[in-house]
């Protein structure tokens, strides 16, 4: 392994078909059904984030292990896991929310909002912006590497494979348990990320990300430290913390908070009923134009040993 941490991930990894051959075959009880399903929901929460981690710095030393965990996470979220490098290494991560971010959450016809209409378009949006970035992607690939191109395209094949024959065999159990819980899982991946920027200063080095201290971390393989993984993006989710510790003095008071649970509950639903609790926008006037800051080593490159 890269690092020992990364033992979490392989466990959730390993736990979730086993889940889903529990479910699937109907063995359990009424009681331990419902506690089998929560824990594949939140399972299927986990692997995006474990996929979003393996895709900035390999859980694997060796590309044949590597290669393995691409094939079982493109298949146990429903998405092939290179998706990443077009849509978040080369893009997101590249402008930091700003102008050229392809999914920044005041891009859309409702401009800059932070609001439960806002967080729940908002993956949908995204989605209908990135989708062009992966084809561009493919279509580069295609001609500057066609074996990477074709080794990418063999993701969406084992994807589409593992839902066939689940759904072959019992297409209500597929649609409850390998379907619901991966649309939720990206819906989540994507509205987290409404949650992280949205009223966050798109135009600025520094304040372009919310963080969250509290439990989401220790479910979450700490996603909640943004601004620091943003600003240092090869470094290992598990030493997100410390790196926070050097900028949290420097980050605005409302972009730091401590539940993220807490600031769904309050930004989403109170502030459209108190508009005391309702968020307010760090956004300033965009600067002038400056050119886009370079990739980091590695980051977006498109190759499967990264």
């Amino acid at each position: 392994m890269t690092h020992p941490q990364d033992a979490r991930s392989v466990v959730c990894l390993l736990a979730w078909p086993m889940l889903l051959a529990l479910l699937y075959g109907g063995w359990l009880g009424e009681w331990a059904h419902g506690v089998a399903y929560a824990l594949l929901i939140y399972l299927s929460l986990a692997l995006v984030v474990i996929e979003h981690n393996h895709m900035h710095l390999r859980i694997w030393r060796r590309r044949g292990l590597n290669r393995a965990t691409d094939t079982l996470l493109s298949m146990f979220t429903g998405h092939a896991c290179h998706v990443f490098h077009a849509t978040h290494n080369a893009n997101h991560h590249r402008y930091h929310h700003g102008p050229l971010d392809a999914a920044r959450t005041y891009r859309f016809a409702q401009g800059d909002t932070n609001h439960l209409a806002g967080y729940l378009l908002h993956p949908a949006q995204a989605l209908s912006v990135l989708w062009p970035l992966i084809r561009h992607w493919h279509a580069r690939l295609k001609a500057r590497a066609p074996a990477v191109q074709r080794y990418y395209q063999r993701q969406w094949l084992w994807v589409i494979i593992f839902h066939a024959v689940l759904a072959a065999i019992n297409p209500l159990a597929w649609g409850l348990y390998v379907l619901l819980p991966q649309m939720l899982a990206l819906h989540w991946l994507l509205g987290a990320n409404y949650l992280q920027h949205a009223h966050a200063d798109g135009h600025s080095r520094l304040q372009f990300a919310r963080n969250f201290t509290g439990g989401v971390n220790r479910l979450f393989f700490n996603i909640g430290y943004h601004t620091a993984h943003h600003l240092h993006p090869k470094v290992h989710w598990s030493e997100l913390p410390a790196w926070h510790q050097r900028y949290a003095p420097q980050l605005h008071t409302r972009l730091t908070e401590s539940s993220l649970l807490r600031y769904a509950l309050v930004t989403l639903t109170i502030g459209m009923l108190r508009p005391s609790a309702a968020s307010l926008t760090l956004m300033r006037p965009a600067p002038s134009p400056t050119r886009a800051r370079p990739l980091p080593e590695g980051e977006g490159t498109g190759n499967p040993n990264f």
